[in-house]
């Protein structure tokens, strides 16, 4: 919002909130009607492609925005450095609103203006028209409305909405008050209704003008330097005709210099060219990719989980993974994306997420595989694949001198290679330390548990948190108890000391009244259906439990609140909340702020409970307790 919103600041449709696509719905049925009805002679295709051509443009700013987040994420030709925040992405959720203005006004005008009716596919005419027009007039007006807006009223009304953005994102080129886009409509629309009066229009001239908009738009905001040094070599009075990445940017970064559209002429023309512009061209196209001290080493959870990554929808990103009925919707598209994953970049992992923190340059990278396919019958080919997956991210994390890597989800399994140990045996002379951060998931959920409490219930696999859990409790003189008295016998095994012992108990049955539950992977659905009413689920698994209980409480997976400091963060990890990050992620980032020079992974191997704990709460981590 602007810092004195003025008038006309909201859109019409915003009290319809995620509905406000239904204004457009009578004219898609209509002109869908006339499609089929009517002959072929009669069928308007103009009318028709309205709809499909807004659908295009959505799906064109999300390809930008991906492309964008990737190549910012990985660091080569980056031109700022500063983070984006959760506040900038709620900002900027409306940027489909510009798209279904476009909409009504292509419907309104279509209907009310005859000229238009029946156009051609091309007009060599209409497309030199509006090529000129939009170099001409549309430049120019543009040009000095846009210095208008920088004068202290308009901008404090409406311009610094936009400006609020000082770290680009491609759709942040369309994050504006309803106001300020109505003009700039009025502009765009100079070189379509002059065609359309002229006769000379076409769905090129139309739907190509919009399309150059929006690329140049998307192209302008990326933060990454794209346009090669060569085209300007090749020819160079370009430099005055098209605009870069770069020259935009210092546009937000110093807010009184390259005012212009997408043609810099007219800041050279009015003295308004920005003077260090050639200079950050040239070093942006320089930077090369980023090496991290820190690589989070993650996966997918699900096929459609894509969309919720920061490279997927930057809303949906922006809040914890939940179902999406419309994401249904895009299974053919999630077909193809995965189909694009397996072929293109060959299952490789990729960078997902960069953030600082102190002195860390921090990355998350993705393995492109869900939680199903860890769980595949094929046990073995699945588990072979997986591991040259992960093998090769560790490898490749060796080579650009990183000096920690964290392994999350089911990166890590004990099935599949033994809490990361496999590595390490395969690898003895590695340089970077594999963590498997179980020892902070450990701490995690002892502080979790309530003050006062003297007994709880342990469920599910016995992994090795689950056994230092276990431990931990007894020496604390919490009675733990379990079900099923192989489970009782393991634990008492690991625990060495008598009076240890003493605080494992083999629970008669669920009508013990016990109301915290420490919960893993591998427990029945029945059993949290018995459970007594009221009681606490605490997960020490590395995914959630299914909340089957509207009358008991369920804390998130082991997790902490990230530090203020803690920059470049605007997506949710999963389903935690936002600044939440998981224990095993954390884990990492620990272990390079405390140069702890071991691994921590294997079955065995845990580093002192209380020493990682305080370690955390050190480096500004906050507990995240709060039942959900």
């Amino acid at each position: 919002m602007a810092t004195k919103p003025g008038i006309l600041t909201n859109w019409p449709w915003k009290p319809l909130g995620p509905f406000k696509y239904v204004i457009l719905a009578p004219w898609v049925v209509h002109s869908t009607y006339q499609f089929i009805v009517k002959g072929e002679s009669e069928r308007d295709l103009f009318y028709f492609l309205i709809f499909p051509f807004l659908l295009v443009r959505m799906l064109h700013n999300l390809i930008w925005i991906s492309l964008s987040r990737y190549r910012t994420a990985k660091g080569n030709n980056r031109i700022v450095d500063k983070c984006i925040e959760f506040e900038q992405v709620d900002r900027e959720c409306n940027w489909d609103d510009q798209i279904l203005l476009t909409g009504v006004l292509f419907y309104v005008a279509y209907m009310k203006i005859t000229l238009l009716h029946k156009l051609p596919v091309w007009g060599t005419k209409g497309v030199a028209i509006t090529c000129l027009l939009h170099a001409g007039p549309v430049e120019f007006l543009y040009y000095w409305f846009h210095r208008m807006l920088h004068h202290h009223y308009l901008y404090s009304r409406y311009h610094s909405h936009h400006h609020s953005s000082i770290v680009t994102e491609p759709i942040t080129s369309v994050t504006h008050p309803f106001a300020e886009h109505t003009v700039y409509f009025m502009l765009f629309g100079i070189p379509l209704f002059t065609t359309a009066f002229t006769g000379t229009a076409s769905i090129a001239s139309g739907f190509g003008y919009i399309l150059y908009i929006d690329f140049m738009n998307n192209m302008g905001h990326c933060n990454f330097e794209l346009v090669p040094n060569w085209v300007f070599s090749l020819f160079p009075p370009l430099k005055y005709l098209m605009y870069t990445p770069s020259f935009h940017s210092l546009h937000h970064t110093k807010y009184r210099t390259n005012y212009s559209l997408f043609m810099p002429i007219y800041d050279y023309i009015y003295g308004t060219m920005d003077k260090s512009t050639d200079a950050l061209y040239e070093v942006s196209l320089k930077r090369p990719e980023e090496s991290p001290d820190v690589v989070h080493l993650t996966h997918l959870t699900t096929p459609d989980s894509i969309y919720h990554l920061r490279l997927g929808f930057a809303s949906l990103a922006s809040r914890p993974h939940s179902f999406q009925w419309y994401l249904r919707l895009l299974w053919p598209l999630t077909l193809l994306i995965w189909s694009v994953i397996m072929n293109w970049i060959r299952g490789h992992a990729f960078v997902l997420e960069r953030n600082t923190f102190k002195n860390l340059k921090l990355h998350s990278w993705v393995v492109p595989r869900y939680h199903k396919q860890y769980k595949s019958q094929r046990q073995r080919e699945v588990a072979r694949l997986l591991n040259s997956l992960i093998e090769e991210a560790i490898l490749d994390a060796e080579l650009r001198g990183v000096k920690v890597l964290s392994l999350g989800l089911q990166n890590q399994g004990e099935e599949l290679n033994a809490n990361g140990e496999l590595y390490v045996q395969k690898f003895p002379q590695l340089k970077i330390k594999l963590v498997d951060g179980s020892s902070l998931a450990v701490a995690v959920v002892l502080n979790s548990i309530p003050k006062g409490t003297t007994q709880v219930m342990l469920r599910g696999n016995l992994t090795k948190v689950a056994y230092a859990i276990a431990e931990g409790l007894c020496e604390n003189g919490i009675q733990v108890a379990v079900l099923y008295e192989d489970e009782y016998d393991k634990l008492k095994q690991r625990l060495t000391a008598s009076e240890l012992k003493s605080n494992l108990v083999l629970s008669t049955g669920f009508a013990d009244q016990k109301v915290t539950w420490l919960v893993g992977d591998g427990w029945a659905e029945d059993e949290q259906l018995k459970a007594s009413k009221g009681t606490l689920f605490i997960p020490f698994s590395q995914f959630p439990p299914k909340k089957l209980r509207k009358d008991c409480f369920y804390h998130s997976t082991p997790a902490m609140i990230a530090p203020t400091s803690f920059e470049n963060m605007h997506s949710c990890e999963n389903w935690l909340p936002r600044r939440a990050m998981s224990a095993w992620r954390i884990a990492g980032i620990l272990h390079a702020l405390e140069g702890w020079n071991a691994h921590e992974c294997g079955k065995m191997t845990m580093f002192n409970i209380q020493e990682v704990w305080e370690a955390c709460l050190r480096h500004g981590f906050q507990s995240l307790t709060t039942p959900a």
